[in-house]
This record gives C-alpha cells, sequence and structure tokens, in this order.
C-alpha cells in the first residue's frame, strides 16, 4: 500500500494528467474546467499544465459539447468530458445514448467512439431532486458502454485512468460527498482493471454487495452488526458494465445470505439486476432471497434530515442483514 495520503479529488487530477502527459490525443473539455479550476477543483492547475487546447471551456450546453466530443473521438482523438453534475447529463441524452455506445456497431467497426464522460452522480448534500439524479439504472441498461464507480481514492486513480485508454464509452461516476475523502493513493502509472470487485471487509455471515459512495454505508452497518456477533463480507462492485458476477457468487456459496445495496430508485436498477443474477446462480445457496437497499421512491429530498432518511444508511442496510438472517 502507498503511504502517500491524499484527496479523491487530486487522485481523479492525477489520473487525467498522467494519461495526457502519456497521450497527445487526450484532452479535458467542460464548464469552468480551465478559467475557474473546475467546478469541484478536480482540474485544479490543469489548465497552466496542458493550456487551453487541451484544457477547454465550454459553453453551458450539454449536448453541443458532448457532441463535439463524440465527433473527436470519432476522428482519433480522445476526450474526456466532464458534467457539472450527471444530473445535468440528461439533456445531452441524444448523444451520449443514442449515438457514443452505438458507433462501434452502427459503422460496421469502422468508427469508435473512445470517449470518458465523467462527474457527481447522486445526491450532492442539499442540491434538490433536479440536482440529484443517479444515473447509473438509466444508462448502465444501454449497451456498449463501461461504467465505472470508484468508492476510494485509489480506485479514483487506478480506474480513471484505464478508462481514458479504454477504447469504449466509459461512464465514470464520481460522488460529490466523497471527493474530499483522502486515501493512499500510489504515485506514477496506476491502473485498476475493470470487471474485477474487491471485497473491502470479509465475512461469513451475510454478503453486503454495493458501489460509489454506498460501500461505505455498507462497511458502517458491517461495524455496527459485528457487536451483534453477525459477520459481513462487503464487496465493493467497483464497475457495474463489466459486472464481476463471479466474485459475488463466490462469496454468497459461502455466506448463504445477500444484501445489495444500491443509491438508484429500486425499479429497475443495477441493484435489481445484481439480485436477478444471484437468484439464478444460487439459488440452492441461498437460505433467504436477496434483500435489496435503495433509496426511497421519491424525488431527492432537500431537507438534510430527509435525504439523508432518502439514501441507503447503515440503520437500513442492518435492517435488511437481519431479515435475510431471520434475525429479530
Amino acid at each position: 500500500m502507498s503511504e502517500r495520503i491524499i484527496e479523491f479529488r487530486d487522485a481523479l487530477r492525477e489520473a487525467m494528467s498522467q494519461e495526457m502527459h502519456r497521450d497527445p490525443r487526450v484532452f479535458l473539455l467542460g464548464e469552468e474546467v480551465a478559467e475557474y479550476d473546475g467546478a469541484y477543483k478536480v482540474s485544479r492547475g490543469m489548465l497552466e499544465e496542458f493550456g487551453p487546447r487541451r484544457v477547454i471551456d465550454t459553453p453551458i450546453s450539454e449536448s453541443g459539447f458532448a457532441g463535439m466530443a463524440i465527433g473527436a473521438a470519432m476522428l482519433g482523438l480522445r476526450p474526456i468530458v466532464e458534467f457539472m453534475s450527471w444530473s445535468f447529463s440528461l439533456v445531452a441524452a441524444d448523444p451520449i445514448l443514442n449515438n457514443a455506445p452505438k458507433m462501434l456497431y452502427m459503422s460496421g467497426g469502422q468508427f469508435g467512439c473512445p470517449i470518458v464522460i465523467r462527474g457527481n452522480d447522486g445526491a450532492g448534500g442539499q442540491l434538490g431532486s433536479t440536482h440529484s439524479w443517479c444515473v447509473e439504472g438509466m444508462f448502465s441498461n444501454v449497451p456498449g458502454l463501461k461504467m465505472a464507480i470508484p468508492a476510494f481514492p485509489d480506485d479514483a486513480k487506478g480506474m480513471l485512468a484505464t478508462a481514458i485508454r479504454d477504447d469504449d464509452p466509459v461512464f465514470f461516476l464520481e460522488s460529490e460527498r466523497l471527493l474530499a475523502m483522502k486515501g493512499h493513493v500510489p504515485e506514477g502509472d496506476h491502473y485498476v482493471p475493470f470487471g474485477k470487485a474487491v471485497v473491502r471487509r470479509p465475512g461469513t455471515d451475510v454478503t453486503l454487495f454495493s458501489f460509489g459512495r454506498p460501500v461505505h454505508f455498507c462497511l458502517d452497518a458491517a461495524e455496527e452488526l459485528a457487536k451483534e456477533g453477525i459477520s459481513c463480507e462487503v464487496i465493493d462492485g467497483r464497475t457495474i458494465r463489466p459486472l464481476d458476477i463471479d466474485t459475488i457468487v463466490e462469496s454468497v456459496r459461502k455466506t448463504n445470505a445477500c444484501v445489495v445495496v444500491d443509491q438508484s430508485w429500486s425499479f429497475g436498477s443495477p441493484g435489481s439486476e445484481v439480485a436477478a443474477q444471484v437468484h439464478a446462480h444460487c439459488f440452492d445457496d441461498l437460505d433467504n432471497h436477496v434483500m435489496r437497499v435503495h433509496s426511497a421512491d421519491v424525488p431527492s429530498p432537500y431537507a438534510a434530515n430527509l435525504e439523508q432518511a432518502f439514501l441507503p444508511n447503515a440503520r437500513r442496510i442492518a435492517e435488511a442483514v437481519r431479515s435475510a438472517l431471520y434475525v429479530a
């Protein structure tokens, strides 16, 4: 483990700078990424480092600059598009969902689309319902794209570097609430492979599976449940597309119980898909059906206390674990 401790946002910037030095085709564009150093200071100093031809401020037109970046990718460049919030990606749904993921298929292999689209996803802290979208449930449904959702600073760097090198469109979902989180991050080149989950906490009684910010809620719940003698194995999926179902299945066959935690709404969510696959692979191993913990089926509230109750949290996860284990 690296001894160096930096913030999540700095790990993201290191990945972008590392790949921009390595490959002159890589460039960053988005609202306020240059002169203002990024709305959340992820791109701090990059304008000075790379100049205005490779760190580009755009108009407030997500559909326009996303479409421009897709055209650039088709012609051989490797753009990184920053949406200030994934909530704003909804106005760019046509280029990012109807064009980028389908381009290689529809062109018969003539045009790929090596583009990374990144930004803040989910509730960021009293931003209201229109600025708090969790888009993974809608967007992971589309074939042709990859989706990465890091929960720790070292993965933020390693997975973003991998995303920039990938020849397919990658949707990279970050959490504003994790940007100031500090952790051990390797210096120099660091790559984390897609489709490879990691066990964050080994356990024997129940498998907790999640990705992104809710991984931390799972770890909090596991800590509390340990006081009751319940041993939770916490798995961080890291990517939704591709999904590492093998690691989940191996864990469930050991624990015989599973709780899936997903900050998306429950209907048609990644959590629903994971639960379905666990049932298909582990039907004879499960002592109970897979339990799911999602955000409440309402728009994200503005009030701080209601927003906290709306999201998955350690209390709700612990309740689901007790139900899975038939513990009153």
